[in-house]
């Protein structure tokens, strides 16, 4: 899976949220001022031509839906920012979090209650 640049990923967002979008559709999820429609439609094909999409003619435009689902592009990718920023520790990522004070302690509760409730199921 190839990485993806901001804008790509911007994209990629709106186009998981909207699921089958046509390019106009994805220029209207931005804030104003929103790109131009040729700018989006590039980053589109740039999408498709990495495999995250799949393309459907209707007419004489073209529906675009993601290829790859949001939760597998962040696993990949979340996986190698552990590894090469927190040498492939999750431990060290989160207490870098709690250091850096971007996590509360109520929410490190509640990843605990998540880990044990996982390893019950």
């Amino acid at each position: 899976m190839e990485k993806l640049t901001i804008q790509e990923e911007e994209v990629m967002i709106y186009i998981w949220e909207l699921n089958s979008c046509f390019v106009k559709d994805i220029v209207a999820k931005f804030q104003p001022p929103a790109p131009p429609y040729t700018t989006v439609a590039s980053i589109v094909k740039n999408l498709e031509r990495k495999k995250y999409l799949t393309t459907r003619r209707v007419g004489n435009t073209y529906k675009y839906s993601p290829a790859i689902k949001e939760s597998e592009y962040k696993r990949t990718f979340m996986s190698g920012v552990v590894r090469n920023y927190f040498a492939d520790s999750y431990k060290e990522m989160v207490s870098f979090f709690a250091r850096d004070q971007k996590i509360s302690a109520t929410e490190l509760k509640e990843i605990i209650d998540m880990i044990e409730k996982g390893k019950e199921e």
